[in-house]
């Protein structure tokens, strides 16, 4: 089986720490349970014991069908119901910044344990700061299509408050909607500083934000707790003030450029889209935070 393609949630969004998420012995059979969620998914086959029956799908945004799954336990149908909800929402975000022409089928599964997470992620280890994944299963060559997708939400999901399940969602959509459009080796402070600036609600930047003393890098996303929170909060950050000083189209640009198959590195890519190299952006950041 291709390895899968993951893209993750941190759990700064909800702004709480999670116990670390374990590996156990059973994480194979679950696995193996799941097995229908790897193929292509124009109608759900018959259903694992180990699960609920899948939702009737729900149709959102440019006619997309979100398939509601739930592996048992007392918490995941409610969560599933707050999804439900919210969804909609976050599906349109995502469309007005991504554009329609990604995936008209969504899976979203709700995990009550630590091994049901990690098969269903197929993750044999994640971080406690994980709030939810999206996993495809393999990505067409060619860049047009992602098999076995879905997004998978970790135990505790429930703990969520609103406003932070909805971020989760909005998150992990544009995830889904950009997977095909991303290569694996895509920068990652690009990659979730974009789906925050999706995800996140407008507001005024927080205040008491420290001047930078350079761009965002991956060497940052190494750490956990609060060193892996203050790296979105500054990936985010620099999303936003490209939208706001050059456009929300150029942000998108940007990403295409910066992460797309064959992408170019991040500074060539500021270059040619934003026509400033990143010494000069990073004096307007800077300028910006002020």
């Amino acid at each position: 089986m291709t390895a899968p393609d993951r893209s993750t949630t941190h759990a700064v969004t909800d702004r709480r720490s999670r116990p670390a998420l374990l590996v156990a012995a059973i994480v194979a059979v679950l696995a193996l349970t799941l097995g229908w969620l790897v193929t292509s998914h124009p109608a759900p086959p018959a259903v694992p014991p180990t699960a609920a029956a899948p939702s009737a799908p729900l149709v959102v945004g440019d006619g997309r069908a979100v398939t509601l799954l739930s592996l048992g336990g007392p918490a995941t149908d409610p969560v599933l119901d707050r999804v439900a909800a919210d969804i909609g929402e976050a599906v349109t975000r995502v469309e007005d910044f991504w554009g329609t022409d990604w995936s008209h089928d969504i899976v979203v599964v709700a995990t009550a344990t630590d091994a049901q997470f990690a098969a269903a992620a197929q993750a044999p280890g994640a971080a406690r700061d994980t709030a939810a994944v999206t996993v495809a299963d393999a990505v067409n060559p060619a860049g047009h299509q992602a098999s076995g997708q879905r997004i998978v939400l970790a135990p505790r999901a429930d703990r969520m408050s609103a406003g932070s399940l909805r971020i989760v969602l909005a998150h992990e959509l544009f995830h889904y909607a950009s997977r095909s459009a991303t290569a694996l080796d895509a920068p990652r402070w690009l990659t979730e500083g974009v789906a925050d600036f999706v995800a996140r609600p407008p507001a005024a930047v927080p205040p008491g934000q420290p001047l930078p003393d350079a761009l965002p890098s991956d060497a940052e996303f190494t750490g956990t707790g609060p060193q892996l929170s203050a790296a979105y909060d500054r990936a985010w950050l620099f999303a936003r003030f490209v939208a706001e000083r050059y456009g929300v189209d150029a942000l998108r640009t940007l990403y295409q450029r910066a992460c797309g198959p064959g992408h170019s590195d991040p500074a060539t890519a500021m270059r040619a889209v934003l026509g400033a190299g990143p010494d000069e952006l990073l004096v307007g950041w800077r300028h910006w935070l002020g």
